[in-house]
């Protein structure tokens, strides 16, 4: 290739972010106290595609949500000319997938996500293009019980990875005939009051009313406040319903605040909503939502299903926790090894396989492009690896039979090093190691 021209580098796709290996230790804290704390409640994991049909989120989200309008990547594929669209959330096609394969024939379900989602807004802190979410869809259960259920999930959840400030609201939006009589009442409401409408809450008037409510103009909020409240519209199923949620929380003493103009984007939404909301990102502050969503089944084709769930995000979250100022360990090895020519080399490989074998996490040195590198240079890459122990083998150590083991992290051993046989290596430092943490038992699985 001619030195002219040097190639162009690509780079990523704007909003869709690469995790690097530096911050995977925080994913993995994250992820894995989410699945403890979901297995914990009886939920089990479900995976559905990246891709769903168009009109599965056309139908479910409704023709006029911002979703569905502005913020879908949606295309036809150039192979069968089908409408397909990246998910924008997964509620749909957990529920997609439910019914597809009758999960519920034989009771009621509780399920579980996590994955990356896509809507094409504008980028900013804690919200990108390709974000990811983890939540929770309990279908077939139909009582006040499991919305409650859920929200002591969460709040567990946040407990468990030590995060403050993150409070819960509560609403409660009825069925559809409740919200129809409220929606007539604020629509009327507000044509009474257009001269104060801004220009987004006129287009909204007649679509989307409900949404008007969520309004962040200032000049608006006084309007909002003396609107009907749907509350106030709600029957005695619906009431006992939402008593019912609240009599549970107040029990297990979760504390909450009623929003009366709490409401969600989607469609598909009745009875309990909710969502917790932290102060600590600025301006986006919902870290999580959920509800009830009993419509959705049926609009799918199934048969009436109540079912509830919530989602939450999870760079807002790993936000919340880098802010509530945890400190996060790389993750370490525990032996690095060194070798100086040729049948050291052979021999370190043999060496760490055993190792291996014995549960241990090893690094072995192996050439860059500048080749293996001098004995120094190796140890430097040891002490930087975050193992707790190096083994050096070269010439001397193969017509010995015994490597030296060195400690690299216990101050007070002043660099300890010992000569240890090949043979001897695994149990000498699985000793070591057990030894160190002073409690056996969780490291019995060392020993096969």
């Amino acid at each position: 290739m001619s030195d002219t021209k040097k190639t162009e580098k690509i780079v990523g796709v704007k909003g869709m972010n690469d995790i690097l290996p530096a911050d995977a230790p925080l994913w993995e804290l994250f992820e894995n106290t989410v699945h403890t704390v979901l297995k914990s409640y009886g939920f089990q994991q479900i995976r559905t595609p990246i891709v769903e049909p168009t009109a599965l989120f056309a139908r479910g989200l409704g023709e006029v949500t911002d979703i569905v309008e502005k913020e879908m990547y949606s295309f036809t594929d150039s192979m069968n000319g089908d409408q397909l669209t990246l998910r924008p959330e997964c509620t749909a096609g957990v529920v997609r997938a439910a019914l597809e394969h009758n999960l519920t024939y034989d009771g009621p379900k509780r399920l579980w996500y996590a994955g990356p989602m896509f809507r094409h807004e504008r980028p900013q802190r804690g919200r990108y293009r390709q974000f990811h979410q983890i939540g929770a869809e309990a279908i077939g259960f139909a009582g006040p019980d499991i919305d409650a259920e859920l929200i002591m999930m969460c709040q567990r959840l946040w407990d468990d990875l030590g995060l403050q400030g993150v409070r819960l609201e509560l609403n409660s939006i009825g069925n559809a005939e409740e919200r129809n009589r409220h929606r007539a009442d604020l629509i009327a409401y507000f044509e009474e009051h257009s001269d104060l409408l801004d220009n987004e809450a006129k287009n909204r008037l007649h679509s989307n009313p409900l949404r008007i409510l969520d309004t962040k103009n200032p000049a608006m909020q006084d309007l909002v406040n003396a609107a009907p409240k749907l509350l106030d519209y709600l029957g005695e199923d619906s009431r006992a319903h939402f008593e019912g949620v609240q009599k549970i929380l107040r029990h297990n003493a979760i504390p909450f605040t009623i929003n009366p103009r709490l409401v969600r984007g989607m469609d598909y939404y009745n009875r309990t909503v909710f969502e917790w909301i932290t102060d600590q990102l600025g301006s986006q502050g919902t870290v999580c939502g959920g509800g009830r969503y009993d419509p959705l089944v049926e609009m799918f084709g199934g048969k009436a299903t109540p079912a509830c769930g919530f989602a939450m995000g999870v760079e807002r979250l790993l936000e919340l926790m880098k802010a509530s100022g945890e400190q996060f360990t790389p993750n370490q090895c525990d032996v690095y090894l060194v070798h100086q020519g040729e049948e050291a080399q052979l021999q370190a490989s043999v060496v760490a396989e055993r190792l291996r074998d014995a549960g241990l996490d090893v690094i072995l040195h192996c050439a860059s492009s500048t080749g293996i590198g001098s004995f120094k240079s190796q140890m430097k890459r040891a002490d930087g690896s975050g193992a707790a122990y190096a083994i050096i083998i070269a010439e001397d150590e193969v017509a010995k039979g015994a490597a030296v083991v060195k400690e690299l992290r216990n101050a007070d051993a002043g660099g300890n090093q010992k000569e240890v046989p090949f043979e001897g290596i695994a149990d000498y430092l699985v000793d070591q190691i057990v030894g160190h943490d002073h409690s056996h038992d969780e490291h019995v699985h060392y020993h096969h």
